[in-house]
């Protein structure tokens, strides 16, 4: 069995060469890690020419504007059975392709593997992240494994056997947020995908609101475009129909209370709050808990903020891609931070 990493990669200086390190460095080494410098005018090319050999490196003149792009390119050097997708601010654990290889040979029927996100530390912004990530993976995500359908195999820890990826999902650049996209459509076929916890990667989330909320606008504005162009998938299959009917209905009925209960009960409102902040409380020790991280006790008071935020941009998201059909394909990259040592 031959792995191969595959790493898209524009302006990505401050972390590049840590990401490929961390890939070079694995317990059971990869037998290919390719690059795909995307028109990057930052020293990103410089840093990856200084690894030789080591890495099969790709340079696109002018940038394609969009992560899938990259990868398309990228996939054409690809030489593995079993090609990892992750990102240039991404470090994956040094066992990650160890535990590729030991669910390949003990299932070998599998399609596609998601794996385990967490979020570097920098600000509170990033804390709240990882407070989402980690209820989210380890409740949600989980229940959706039992279920047998994982809503999402993550773009910074994504794993699929190439053959099957060539034949049934290749790229179609028609979503902001391909990762979900090449989930649906496994799922539309019915092709084995696996949620291991194990495979996991330390990926850079936004620090800046600004960022922030512009990444937000991409993953619910590419969520949107998934499920209209997916809609199919919700009458073929149960199992569908559950996970998304509970996803974006609990998402509309949320956004909204959270928007017209001021108007109609304050009193209604401010016990609908509490008793939120009261749930975020124990969401985030159980949180801190599973993440070894203290700070993550303190998440839910920022966090309330960013409720308000999530809620308005899902709701803008849904009238401008699904009501308007002002379709947005421009790719955001966040700013990027340099990890504390």
């Amino acid at each position: 069995m031959k792995i191969s990493i595959l790493i898209p990669c524009h302006n990505e200086e401050k972390s590049i060469e840590a990401c490929v390190l961390s890939c070079l460095n694995q317990t059971r080494k990869p037998d290919q890690v390719v690059v795909i410098n995307d028109g990057s005018t930052d020293k990103s090319k410089e840093i990856l020419t200084a690894f030789g050999d080591q890495i099969t490196l790709v340079n696109i003149p002018e940038a394609t504007g969009n992560k899938s792009h990259a990868q398309e390119i990228g996939l054409n050097f690809v030489t593995g059975d079993i090609f990892i997708a992750t990102d240039g601010d991404t470090v994956l654990d040094e066992n990650f392709v160890k535990y590729v290889e030991e669910d390949f040979i003990n299932q070998p029927e599998l399609s596609a593997i998601g794996g385990y996100v967490r979020s570097q530390r920098h600000n509170w912004l990033t804390a709240c992240r990882a407070f989402e990530y980690s209820v989210g993976q380890n409740l949600h995500k989980l229940a959706q494994h039992h279920l047998g359908y994982l809503f999402v195999i993550p773009g910074a820890a994504g794993v699929f056997k190439k053959e099957d990826f060539m034949k049934h999902i290749f790229f179609e650049h028609d979503t902001l947020t391909e990762d979900l996209d090449f989930t649906y459509r496994l799922h539309r076929l019915d092709l084995k995908v696996l949620y291991d916890r194990r495979l996991v990667v330390y990926t850079k989330d936004p620090a800046t609101l600004h960022s922030y909320i512009n990444q937000m606008r991409r993953w619910f504005g590419g969520g949107w475009q998934c499920l209209t162009k997916h809609k199919k998938l919700a009458t073929e299959q149960p199992k569908a129909a559950l996970e998304l009917s509970i996803m974006y209905a609990e998402g509309l009925v949320f956004s909204v209370l959270l928007f017209i209960l001021p108007f109609l009960s304050l009193s209604f409102f401010k016990n609908f709050v509490l008793s939120y902040f009261a749930l975020a409380i124990v969401f985030a020790i159980f949180a801190t808990w599973k993440e070894k991280r203290p700070e993550l006790l303190l998440v839910p008071f920022p966090y309330t903020l960013l409720v308000v935020i999530n809620a308005y941009i899902f709701l803008e998201q849904m009238v401008k891609e699904v009501f308007l059909r002002k379709k947005n394909l421009v790719w955001f990259q966040p700013e990027r931070f340099i990890s504390a040592k």
